[in-house]
């Protein structure tokens, strides 16, 4: 093991993904709730926005071959981190233009939130890849914890700060205020990878043993394989099993994480009864749940007394069929109301159950990044970029149609059945089975003896292009 990183750097690291979540904050929170409150818009309009930069993030792929070709992350973090500050002002900026003209408003805003996806593309992106190299495999659970941590930790503090300044509200204000955000993010983002990265082939690269392969690899980076076209290079780790067949675990598994956002709080209020205040307090409960359900991941897989607590595999799967078993919770607290209809679906322990959600979810989500930063490394050598751009590019991509999903599903079904309790149990139950497949998809991904996830890594009867290795051989 050549220098993996120590806790300082990925703290360091941690950084960046607090900056970033702090740009991104202002954009999808912020701006959001000026767009609607006030200035009257639609709430379609930000929700189209906010769905706009979840789309660009499918560009991911893409990002992160760039990286595999130059054979250094740093420079698309600190530029991924400039181009999403400009496109935070950017949107302050279309924000105040709302005012004044909806049509070029709506243009500049859409420009804006296209902007934010290609800079958290490039940024988020290579920070991951960079983590997944560098990091020892018995530290990812924890390094994952930290840094998602500090990006939650960067949310709250600039939503605080930012509503304080904020008021009063004026756009003028809004931009000097989303300025001086995106400024911060992107010094601190550049005090942070000062001299993080070594040089290119350097073999402090590697955070693990690898084969002699790869590590020449390494040594004569870039190589002409890392020079591959990107059409070429995301074919070739489609092609390897275990990276294909985790993509669409994270796909399938994103899109029941995030179905639910947009319809907890409404079926709180709606089914038992909650005040906007009580749902609101909901949702803190559901974070702390996922706050501990991270930080117990991440206990888990950290060594303790040279032995692991489960295998993240165990954890990922446990924690799908877990999160599965919350849902299912819920499709009962909403049969209990559609059923009675007089409030004795109250005696349901919803906040026990939204705990139990939030935990589950926690425990699942860290234990699958931790195994996404092991598979990065895994499989084709100067390919880690396109695998974890195709990995975030399929969370991002589910992630902005989950919402949008489970609250159309949950009008159309309180429409079809006139039972909003009813509407709400069968949304969750849906939810419920797509974290099964999940499970069923994380438990087929190759094992290696020690029960992680591994990328086939033999010789394929495809000898590919002329001049390239074999489909999910280093090359």
């Amino acid at each position: 093991m050549s220098n993996p990183f120590g806790w300082l750097r990925i703290a360091r690291l941690g950084l960046v993904q607090m900056a970033l979540g702090a740009v991104v904050v202002l954009t999808t929170s912020t701006i959001n709730r000026v767009m609607v409150v006030e200035l009257a818009l639609p709430a379609l309009l930000p929700g189209l926005l906010v769905g706009l930069h979840y789309a660009m993030q499918g560009l991911r792929p893409r990002m992160g071959h760039g990286s595999d070709v130059g054979g250094r992350h740093t420079p698309w973090i600190v530029g991924g981190m400039m181009v999403l500050a400009l496109g935070g002002l950017g949107a302050a900026g279309a924000t105040a233009l709302l005012g004044v003209s909806t049509a070029w408003g709506t243009v500049a805003a859409a420009l804006a939130f296209a902007t934010i996806g290609v800079g958290v593309s490039a940024c988020g992106t290579n920070l991951l890849v960079l983590l997944a190299k560098r990091v020892a495999p018995h530290r990812r659970a924890a390094a994952a914890t930290t840094v998602w941590l500090m990006m939650i930790f960067g949310f709250a503090l600039t939503a605080g700060l930012a509503g304080k300044l904020l008021d009063p509200y004026t756009p003028a204000r809004l931009i000097t205020v989303t300025g001086a955000v995106s400024l911060i993010a992107v010094v601190v983002t550049l005090l942070a990878v000062w001299r993080l990265e070594g040089p290119v082939g350097s073999p402090a690269c590697a955070a693990e043993p690898v084969s002699p392969t790869r590590a020449a690899d390494a040594a004569a980076a870039p190589t002409p394989e890392s020079r591959t076209a990107f059409r070429e290079a995301l074919a070739q780790v489609w092609a390897e099993p275990a990276a294909r067949q985790f993509t669409i675990f994270v796909f399938v598994s994103m899109l029941a994480y995030s179905a639910q956002d947009l319809i907890l709080e409404p079926f709180a209020g709606t089914v038992f009864g909650y005040t906007p205040g009580q749902s609101t307090q909901l949702a803190g409960i559901q974070h702390g749940g996922a706050f501990a359900g991270m930080l117990l991941a991440a206990f888990a897989g950290s060594r303790i007394a040279g032995r692991q607590l489960g295998s993240l595999r165990a954890w990922t799967i446990g924690g799908c069929i877990a999160s599965a078993l919350a849902l299912a919770g819920l499709v009962i607290g909403g049969l209990m109301g559609s059923l009675t209809g007089d409030g004795s679906a109250q005696a349901w322990p919803l906040n026990a159950n939204v705990f139990l959600l939030g935990l589950s979810n926690g425990a699942f989500a860290i234990a699958a990044i931790a195994s996404m930063m092991r598979l990065a490394s895994e499989g084709r050598a100067q390919r880690e970029g396109v695998r974890m751009g195709l990995w975030g590019a399929a969370q991002a991509i589910a992630f902005g149609a989950g919402g949008l999903i489970g609250a159309a599903a949950s009008d159309l079904t309180r429409w079809l059945l006139g039972e909003p309790g009813l509407a709400y149990a069968t949304v969750f139950g849906v939810e419920a089975l797509l974290f099964i497949a999940a499970a069923r998809l994380a438990a087929r991904i190759g094992q290696s003896d020690s029960g992680e996830f591994q990328i086939d890594t033999q010789p394929s009867s495809d000898p590919g292009p002329a001049g390239a290795a074999p489909s999910g051989v280093p090359g």
